[in-house]
């Protein structure tokens, strides 16, 4: 469960990516989120838990594959996909049950978005950290995309460095992106177009903090 000090915040879903056209002509790339309302589902305050937080739930779920600690959480609320929580640096002012839309933001804001990456399973250090590699001539035959020496130099021993950049599993990480401009909110469609690419695949549960 994630926490987050924010004043305004909604959860959305990843749709695709497309392009507009501003009052000046251009091309603008924006990425599609549907957001359905998001309800509250719990008010935390400092006298009982300690620190005041907002958590919603979001999306929907057969009642059938929602276990009985959640589906007792809920109550009557509905049967989420999933829940987050933000934390909030003055008293909640929501209450348990209300929805929160899309109309928490408008045209022209700028927000913060969270969402887990792509995973692209495991790389060389090519991909994964932009490594040249090495070169095919003096001597060399197949270095092209190997990493090269990775112990001696900085233990005694030449042992491997702790956080040694090397290959292995690529992406499937949490990927935040500041600054993103809210180029439209389309009520109707219950989709908020941000200029720019967020993190994720199609479907991916996005989180949008202003």
């Amino acid at each position: 469960m994630f926490t987050h000090y924010m004043s305004k915040f909604i959860l959305g879903t990843k749709v695709n990516m497309t392009q507009v056209w501003d009052e000046l002509g251009n091309a603008r790339p924006v990425t599609v989120v549907s957001v359905s309302p998001n309800i509250v589902t719990q008010i935390k305050t400092v006298e009982k838990d300690g620190y005041s937080a907002v958590q919603l739930g979001y999306g929907t779920r057969k009642p059938k594959n929602v276990n009985k600690a959640m589906k007792g959480h809920a109550k009557e609320l509905g049967s989420f996909a999933g829940l987050r929580e933000w934390r909030l640096e003055v008293p909640a002012t929501q209450v348990v049950g209300e929805k929160i839309g899309i109309e928490v933001f408008k045209k022209g804001d700028f927000v913060t978005v969270s969402g887990i990456s792509k995973g692209k399973g495991f790389q060389g250090v090519v991909k994964r950290h932009g490594f040249h590699g090495g070169s095919r001539t003096h001597g060399q035959k197949h270095s092209e995309r190997e990493p090269g020496a990775i112990g001696g130099a900085a233990r005694a021993g030449g042992r491997v460095a702790k956080g040694m950049r090397m290959a292995g599993r690529m992406g499937g990480e949490r990927v935040t992106v500041t600054n993103l401009k809210v180029v439209d909110v389309l009520p109707e469609e219950n989709t908020i177009l941000l200029e720019g690419a967020v993190p994720g695949r199609r479907g991916t549960v996005i989180e949008i903090r202003g």
